[in-house]
Order: C-alpha cells, then structure tokens, then sequence
C-alpha cells in the first residue's frame, strides 16, 4: 500500500474550471479502489480482477477557496506558521468516497468568490504568484509531517504550474518523498516577472537557468518538470508533441532532456456519469447489445432542437469552447459547404465572442440544418452524445481530452484531428480496421478545413453502409476507457520510483 498525497489547485465537484478537476475529482478515488474487490464494467459485463491487497492511502490537498462546493462542513485541524502567516488546514472528503481532503485556509488569498486564477474580467488574479507560492508551501510542510498530521506520504503527486514549487521545495529537504509531476496543458506555465522571485522569499539555491530561472523570469511549472523524480501527461501522444517546438512553448529542450522520465498515461472518464446504460439526462437507455434503443435519443434530440425529424440524416454534435485550439474555425470554414448537403449540426458551447456570433448567424440562416446553443448545459450534453450519430472535435492540440471518450461510449462516432490524446483513445475507420473490429471512429491529420471535409465525408460515407456503422458503434462502445486502468499505470510508476 502506497501513501500518496495529490497535490491540485482543483477538484470535481469541489470546484473546477477545467480537465484538472476531473482528473484530482477521479484519479485519487480510483487509487483508493485498488485491491478492494472486483469492478464490473456496464460496457463489456466483464469482472476485472483486483490489483492490489490494499486500496492505496491517499490524502488530496487543495486551497480552501470561497465558491468550494462541500458535500460535508470540514474541520479545522491545525495552523502552520509559514512564511510569516499564519495559515490553517481544514479537513474534509472528495464526495462519495472516504478520501481525505486538506483544505489550505487562508483568507486573504482565497477567501473571495469567482474564479481560482482569473478574475471576471479573463486577467490573472493581481497575487497568484504569491497564492499558490504559499500554497506550494503547505504542501511541502504536510509532505514533510511538519504539520503534525502523523501522515508521511511516500509520493507526492503535483498537477500543473500551480504547484510546480512542491517539488523545487522538497529537493532541498533531507529525506523527502518522491515526486510526480502531471502535466495537464504546457499551454499554461505560471511564468512571473523575475522580481517575483524574491518576493516571494523563495531559496537562493533555486534561483539559476537550470532551476526556476525561465530567461530573467520565474517559472513554477519548471519546478515540477527540473525537480520530480518522474513526469507524466494525460496522453503518450501529447508527452511526444511536448518536445517539439509546436507543443512545448518554449520548454521543448528541457523536456527532451529529460525524455527518459516522461511519459504518458491516458486520462480516464467517469463511467457512472456518463453511461448510456442508466443515464438519467437521455430518454431512452441503451448498451451495445440493445444500440437500437440510440434512436430514440436522436428523434428526441432533433425535436429539442427544432429540427426536422428524420432518422436517415446524420447528425453531427460538438460540445466545446469556442476557441482556436478547438479547431472552431476549421467547422466555420466548413460550414458553407456542409450546409448544403443531407445533414444536421448540434453545437453546445461558449468562448470568443465573434465564433459565437459567427454560428448563431449560420443558425439563424439554416434553421432547418443548424441548432447552437451558447454557453453549457449538462443535460444536453447527455442528450447531444446520446441523440448524436457522429462527434466533431478537430483540436488543434488537445493533452487528453474527454468528449471523444463519452461519444465512444455512447455510440456516437468522433471525427477527430489526429493529436495527443484524440490520436490515442480513436482507431481510424479503415477497410482493414472496420474488418477486424477494432475501428472505433474517423481521424485526420492536417489541421485544414479540406482535410475535416474529407473526414466528415468520409463519416457520410459509412453513415449509410448500416452493417458497417453498426460494427463501428458496438467496437467503440466496448473500449476501455475507466479510471481503474490508468489508475493502474500510475501506481505502477509509484512503484517503480519506490523501487528504484
């Protein structure tokens, strides 16, 4: 049994803003399963065996902030004096399981409502530097049993820029733990003015090229990446484009340097939330064994959506930030050519205000062709990747990503731009591929918009081919995709460092 505390700026449902949240919401409670007794998959009806004697002891810190979500009040149990204040720690649970919480309590930092790192305006908080300094601190104290908890963690489990200072910190101490360090998007640094540094009252020792230094300039998540013993991201394919100058923003060269302790484990997805088999936001549920039970969902997705109800046109649904990065304007340079041909798009998101404008306006023009819907909605979530016969996610980049994993189980076929975890959790549509029954969806290289017309026409292609969309709905709903395994892989690589 390992002790493992995780290190995150946020947690699902405690509080997210993103991916990270349901990665600290689902991993910890996934590794505290380990060896507790077999798991049945809804997907396959399959026993899995379990891996270890014991669950794994795992403690989550995280900062108390104002808008935390708590399924039960916490409990004070201790105040450290760090860094000249005095700063308390709260104990509570990630909901539905017995894993601890540590919350770090301190008011002026985190005690005001809105968003962890950004105000309501998209700029960073005036003192995030000094917030999660602070909070990397704590987290050093805890790791240490400096804060008399009668707790010593054999790992700890650091999460992005935020508290990239965890391992810098623990480098200097005699007898530390190991460490990890997850990379959840290079795109996001913490990268500060150099006179930060000394504000921030940091150790000398740290301060050089090979350390925090980032050109004059203070780099937390050069903390983790110089410092850890092993780094991990949330796919092997996006922990190879990080050491490339398209991908690594700069840190290319220091994450080729040290390729031989980076790797890549897959994300995994909540499988009670998102199960067609009882999920209770769709109309009619359904498995692989009974994927005639799906059309229901399209009829009453297209009667939502004021759409013409017709079960013979394919219906395209995206669920995603209206943002570059999401291959937004690919779709919008597609838009005048696919609303010419037999099909229906239903579009669920929010972002840069003149994307929004662009595809309420194409709405507005083709009624009878495109349904958008701005901002977010969990229910039509659901019911866009159950009613759904194909998912459009052409990423520019995506580490992970989540909405190719549901659609898979759902039975909705994504068209994906082949990179990082899009191009590791889909199998491409290929004559070879659908014989063997391993084809799980349709993928594209270049980021173009001829190349995602030429993707989606192939998706038009096997839409009518019944015999063969039917094989490549049931191939794609009976992958893998749960927590438990890529738990597995992470504590396969505690016990590699414990070993080592």
């Amino acid at each position: 049994m390992k002790k493992i505390l995780f290190v995150t700026s946020e947690a699902h449902p405690l509080i997210k803003t993103g991916g990270l949240a349901d990665v600290a919401g689902s991993l910890p409670k996934a590794l505290a399963k380990l060896g507790q007794g077999p798991i049945i998959d809804a997907t396959t009806e399959t026993e899995s065996e379990p891996a270890t004697e014991h669950g794994q002891d795992i403690r989550l810190i995280m900062p108390n902030y104002q808008d935390i979500q708590h399924v039960e009040k916490p409990r004070y149990i201790c105040t450290l004096r760090v860094d000249n204040r005095d700063v308390n720690i709260l104990e509570t649970h990630l909901p539905d399981s017995d894993v601890i919480a540590w919350l770090v309590d301190y008011r002026p930092f985190f005690d005001y409502p809105g968003n962890p790192y950004v105000d309501d305006h998209g700029n960073p908080w005036h003192n995030i530097a000094e917030r999660f300094a602070l909070f990397c601190r704590l987290a050093t104290e805890v790791a240490m049993n400096r804060a008399h908890l009668d707790w010593t963690p054999d790992i700890v489990h650091c999460n992005d820029w935020q508290s990239g200072l965890v391992p810098a910190l623990l480098s200097l101490e005699s007898k530390a733990p190991a460490t990890v360090f997850t990379i959840h998007n290079m795109a996001y640094q913490g990268v500060f003015p150099g006179a930060i540094f000394s504000a921030l009252n940091l150790p000398g020792q740290l301060w050089h090229p090979d350390g925090l230094e980032y050109h004059g300039m203070l780099s937390f998540i050069k903390g983790g990446l110089v410092y850890s013993d092993r780094i991990t991201t949330v796919s092997p394919t996006y922990a190879q484009e990080i050491q490339t100058p398209e991908f690594g923003y700069g840190l290319e060269g220091l994450l080729s340097h040290r390729h031989t302790i980076l790797s890549g484990i897959l994300n995994g997805m909540d499988l009670e939330q998102w199960d067609p088999s009882s999920d209770e936001h769709i109309v009619s549920n359904y498995t692989a064994r009974t994927i005639k039970q799906k059309l229901p969902n399209k009829t009453a997705l297209q009667q939502r959506m004021s759409l013409p109800v017709d079960e013979n046109i394919p219906v395209f649904g995206l669920i995603s930030r209206l943002v570059e990065q999401k291959g937004i304007d690919l779709v919008l340079a597609c838009l005048p050519h696919l609303v010419k041909q037999p099909l229906q798009i239903v579009l669920l998101g929010s972002g840069d205000k003149s994307i929004e404008l662009k595809v309420k306006n194409f709405a507005h023009l083709y009624p009878d062709k495109i349904a958008v819907t701005i901002g977010y909605d969990e229910q039509l979530a659901h019911q866009i990747e159950a009613g759904a016969d194909i998912f459009l996610m052409p990423s520019r980049f995506e580490p992970c990503g989540l909405n190719q994993m549901y659609s898979q189980r759902y039975g909705t076929i994504p068209i994906v731009r082949k990179t990082g975890g899009l191009a590791d959790t889909i199998e491409d549509a290929l004559p070879h591929s659908i014989a063997a029954g391993s084809a799980t969806g349709i993928s594209f290289n270049d980021a173009s918009a001829g190349a995602l017309l030429e993707a989606i026409k192939r998706a038009q292609i096997l839409f009518e081919n019944k015999q063969a969309w039917r094989k490549i709905q049931q191939s794609a709903m009976k992958k893998d995709f749960s927590w438990e395994n890529s738990a597995n892989q992470y504590l396969a690589l505690y016990d590699a460092i414990s070993d080592a």
